[in-house]
C-alpha cells in the first residue's frame, strides 16, 4: 500500500474514531455543550457593553443592539476621555491605595493561612475531632456578607461583644465603635474574611494532601523521619502545583477587594481607608448615574488584572513549570 493510501485509510479511522467517541460520550457532550453555552452567553456576551466605557454618556434606558446606541457619539480623546479623568480624579491614589493595600494584605495573611491549616488538619489522627473542627470552620462561608456584616456590626459596636472582652481584659476603659476608625478598617476586613473563608480556602489542600500516595510517608517514616520532615519534604513539594495555581488566581485578583464584605462595612467615617476601586464604581454607576465612566473604571481594573495574572503565571512557569496557560 503506497503512503497516500494508507494517509487516507488512516484519517478514516480517525474520523470513525471520533464519531463513534462522540456517540458514545453524547450525554457528557450534551453537559459540556451547555456550560459552553452558559459561558458565552454570561462571560463573552456581555463583553460586546465594554463599548459603554468609550461613549460620551451613555443612558441605561438606550438598549445596546439598538442603532441609537451605536450612533451615540463617543467620548473625547479618541474615546479615553473618561479613562483620563479617573486618572486625574483627586481619589484614585487613594481609591488605588486602599484597593491593594487590603487585596496585598489579604495575600499575604490569608493565603498562607489557609495551607498551614490543611497541613494541620491533616496531622490529627482523631477523625471525630477533625470533623467536627472542619465543620466549625466551614460555616461562616454559608453565610452571606448581609448577615456576617449585621454579626460584626454588633460585636465591633461600642456595647459589642470584643468591647466586652477588651474591658474585662483590662485592656480598654470605654467602648469603641471600631467601624467609625479608619484605622481599624483594613485589620477588620482581612480578620473577617479569614473567619469567613478559612476552613472552605482549606478545601482544595485537604484535598491535595489527601491524593499523595501513602507509601512514600512510609518509606520516610522507616527512614526515621519525623512529622515535620515529612510535611516539608513529601507534603509541601507534592500539593505545590495546588499552591501555584491558587497563587496566581490570588495575584490575578488584586484589584478586587469581595465587594460584598466592604459593602455592608463601609460607612462615611470609615470611608478614607474602605473606599476601593468596586466601591467607587458602584456609587459613581448607581448613585451618580455615570454609567460610562463607570465602565471605564471596571474596564481600567479587568485590563491591570489581566496583566497582573499573566506576570505571576510566566514568573511561576519560570521557577517551578507550574501554569495556568
Amino acid at each position: 500500500m503506497d503512503n497516500s493510501k494508507q494517509t487516507e485509510l488512516t484519517t478514516i479511522l480517525k474520523k470513525k474514531t471520533f464519531w463513534a467517541r462522540l456517540k458514545e460520550e453524547k450525554y457528557l457532550q450534551i453537559m459540556a455543550i451547555l456550560g459552553l453555552i452558559w459561558m458565552i452567553i454570561f462571560n463573552y456576551a456581555p463583553m460586546y457593553g465594554i463599548i459603554v466605557a468609550f461613549k460620551k454618556n451613555y443612558k441605561i434606558t438606550t438598549p445596546l443592539f439598538s442603532w441609537k446606541f451605536m450612533t451615540s457619539p463617543w467620548a473625547d480623546h479618541g474615546g479615553f476621555q473618561h479613562f483620563i479623568n479617573f486618572f486625574k480624579d483627586s481619589e484614585f491614589t487613594n481609591l488605588m491605595l486602599n484597593t491593594l493595600g487590603i487585596s496585598l494584605l489579604k495575600l499575604i495573611i490569608n493565603f498562607p493561612l489557609p495551607i498551614i491549616f490543611a497541613l494541620m488538619l491533616n496531622e490529627i489522627r482523631n477523625a471525630k475531632f477533625k470533623r467536627v473542627i472542619q465543620t466549625i470552620t466551614y460555616l461562616p462561608h454559608f453565610l452571606s456578607w448581609v448577615v456576617l456584616g449585621g454579626i460584626l456590626t454588633t460585636w465591633l459596636g461600642d456595647t459589642g461583644l470584643l468591647n466586652e472582652l477588651l474591658m474585662k481584659m483590662g485592656l480598654i476603659k470605654e467602648g469603641i465603635t471600631f467601624l467609625a476608625y479608619p484605622k481599624y478598617f483594613w485589620g477588620i476586613v482581612v480578620a473577617s474574611d479569614l473567619w469567613k473563608e478559612l476552613g472552605w480556602s482549606a478545601i482544595i489542600y485537604i484535598a491535595a494532601i489527601s491524593s499523595i500516595d501513602q507509601e512514600m510517608y512510609e518509606a520516610a517514616r522507616v527512614d526515621g523521619a519525623s512529622r515535620w520532615n515529612q510535611i516539608f519534604t513529601i507534603t509541601l513539594p507534592s500539593i505545590a502545583p495546588t499552591i501555584t495555581i491558587m497563587f496566581i488566581l490570588a495575584v490575578g485578583g488584586l484589584m478586587s477587594s469581595n465587594f460584598d464584605q466592604i459593602l455592608v462595612l463601609w460607612n462615611p467615617l470609615n470611608a478614607p481607608r474602605s473606599n476601593v476601586i468596586d466601591i467607587y464604581t458602584y456609587n459613581t454607576a448607581m448613585r451618580s448615574m455615570r454609567f460610562s465612566y463607570a465602565s471605564a473604571i471596571g474596564f481600567f481594573k479587568s485590563v491591570i488584572s489581566f496583566i497582573l495574572l499573566f506576570i505571576a503565571n510566566q514568573i511561576t512557569k519560570k521557577l517551578n513549570d507550574t501554569s495556568l496557560f
